[in-house]
């Protein structure tokens, strides 16, 4: 039976909410420190990606600035790597970070990287299964079919996918960021450990997403696992 008062395994949705947002806290702060510091080189941040994008042949891709804070992506579809306001015209430890982790994955989809293909194959077949899943979740809870609820988890199992598949895409454009600052001399010696804290600190945010993900499916679990016992 689907009882609608308290449900105490809110307390996982809870810890997700908190591991996100101490990971976004984290980041930001990270973000804050290194936007004030400059690098020697003086260089903006849309001339760090130019440069990175021009030493890997890829010339034919644009860098745009984009409005809003850390906003910062690469569009696969267009070939275009957009910059928030700050990273663009910045000349800090963290514009170059940031700006050289999106020219990252602009070489990841020019070299085909298997991680980043996977997930832009999966982005239209999670956005259904998710929706699906859902609907099939709250109706099966309602009225007891609960191998509905089960396949409603199921299918929500591709959110969990999706955000693992995204660590080795996140991660490997952090390692690249940081092989191209050095290779290219376009922060310091001394800079690059801001410049690695900074990437990693961003990072974490997708740890968080998986760990919030992991915990979101054992709440849904644990919901339709307790409702099969009162049956």
């Amino acid at each position: 039976m689907f009882y609608y008062g308290y449900d105490p395994t809110y307390i996982l949705v809870l810890i997700g909410f908190g591991i996100t947002l101490l990971a976004q806290i984290f980041v930001s702060s990270s973000y804050k420190k290194y936007k004030k510091v400059e690098t020697k080189s003086g260089l903006q941040g849309f001339e760090v990606a130019r440069r990175i994008l021009d030493m890997n042949g890829l010339h034919n891709v644009d860098i745009v600035e984009t409005k809003g804070e850390l906003t910062d992506h690469y569009d696969p579809t267009r070939k275009v790597v957009r910059l928030s306001t700050d990273i663009y015209h910045g000349k800090s430890i963290a514009s170059s970070s940031v700006a050289a982790h999106e020219c990252g994955h602009a070489v990841q989809d020019k070299e085909g990287y298997f991680f980043l293909r996977l997930r832009a194959s999966l982005v239209p077949v999670v956005n259904i299964s998710t929706k699906v899943g859902m609907i099939a979740l709250m109706i099966g809870l309602i009225f007891g079919a609960l191998k509905l609820a089960w396949l409603g988890i199921f299918l929500e199992l591709g959110i969990l996918l999706f955000q693992l598949i995204t660590l080795p895409v996140e991660f490997d454009a952090s390692k690249r960021a940081a092989e191209y600052l050095k290779k290219e001399t376009l922060i310091e010696a001394k800079e690059q450990s801001g410049s690695k804290k900074m990437l990693n600190a961003a990072a974490m945010t997708y740890v968080a997403s998986v760990v919030s993900a992991l915990l979101e499916i054992l709440r849904l679990v644990l919901l339709v696992s307790n409702s099969s016992r009162d049956d």
